[in-house]
């Protein structure tokens, strides 16, 4: 019998969350698996999934960060199944108007022992910024595999961090002169809903724990004294940026699991646009986002690749919770 367009288009659905659940959700969060899994076997769900545009926004993790958003249930499948068909037009709504945007303010103690060692001060520039969190590494405080915390005297927050090799651990924070992100939809530390949406993109689990709470109190932070954030295209605005560093800073364009959601050739593209900058580009992204650099490939295959000027120095827990040095 021949397999109808219907039936092909439900068939990519089943199989992108099931690649979600097999290979993200599992070990990170048996909810989500449990509920990517559900969302494979069930055609209702996957039609839902159908009037939503293509591409991005058929997320999983955008999905189940939507339903979450609004207080939904994302804990047994059949009550997340019935709550989503009969709140759909919500859903759909903040699925719409949002991105997934992880703000994980622990990824800059990965970032620090790269950014400590270049000459500074340092302008910052962030791709993919979010709300601005990761553009602070300098206002916060960092204890490596349980060392003392050092940094900035009197801040709430403390990303802890273990490392494996000879990890340049630094023993101060970078001095940072200048800061902008660039996204195309930036958020506001200051604003009650977007923390709650990034509350939202947080997953369920174990691994979950202290997430919130550091979130919460890195906004703080950020809100108090927010950044410039520019929006756009970073291949339109980025040259544009990059021409305002002051003078006698070193320009540092980075970015956190933000290229993957490019296409290959955009990769290319941001290759090619950074390289071509003055000062310095970090990149901390899967592998497989830049898989012909040498090195690129962690032993943890969850891990983020680290890389200076497109030269691998390290291996990362993907919400910054490790760092091993190549």
């Amino acid at each position: 019998m021949e397999v109808s367009a219907v039936e092909r288009e439900r068939a990519r659905v089943a199989e992108r969350y099931r690649w979600f659940a097999r290979s993200c959700a599992n070990g990170g969060s048996a909810q989500y698996e449990r509920l990517a899994l559900g969302v494979a076997g069930d055609a209702r769900m996957q039609d839902l999934v159908l009037s939503l545009p293509e591409g991005n926004k058929r997320q999983p993790n955008l999905l189940l960060g939507a339903v979450r958003y609004l207080g939904g249930p994302t804990g047994e499948w059949g009550a997340f199944r019935d709550w989503v068909v009969e709140h759909w037009e919500r859903v759909r709504a903040v699925v719409m108007a949002r991105m997934t945007q992880t703000n994980e303010v622990r990824r800059c103690a990965t970032l620090l022992p790269v950014l400590a060692a270049l000459e500074g001060p340092l302008a910052l520039v962030e791709i993919g910024a979010s709300a601005g969190l990761c553009l602070y590494p300098d206002r916060y405080r960092y204890s490596y595999d349980g060392g003392e915390p050092f940094g900035a005297v009197g801040n709430p927050v403390v990303l802890e961090c273990r490392t494996a090799g000879a990890v340049p651990v630094p023993d101060r924070v970078p001095e940072v002169v200048w800061r902008v992100g660039v996204d195309l939809n930036p958020l506001d530390a200051a604003d009650e809903g977007d923390v709650r949406w990034l509350e939202s993109l947080v997953w369920p689990g174990e691994r979950a724990a202290g997430r919130v709470e550091r979130l919460r109190a890195a906004a703080s932070v950020v809100a108090a004294d927010p950044p410039e954030m520019v929006v756009g295209d970073l291949r339109e605005v980025l040259p544009g940026v990059a021409e305002r560093v002051p003078r006698g800073a070193t320009l540092v364009v980075f970015h956190s699991a933000v290229a993957a959601y490019l296409s290959v050739e955009g990769r290319g593209e941001l290759e090619r646009l950074v390289g071509g900058l003055p000062g310095h580009w970090v990149s901390n992204e899967g592998w497989r986002v830049f898989p012909e650099w040498e090195g690129a490939r962690p032993v943890a295959e969850n891990d983020f690749t680290l890389a200076l000027d497109g030269r691998v120095v390290g291996w990362t827990g993907e919400h910054g919770q490790s760092l091993t040095w190549r």
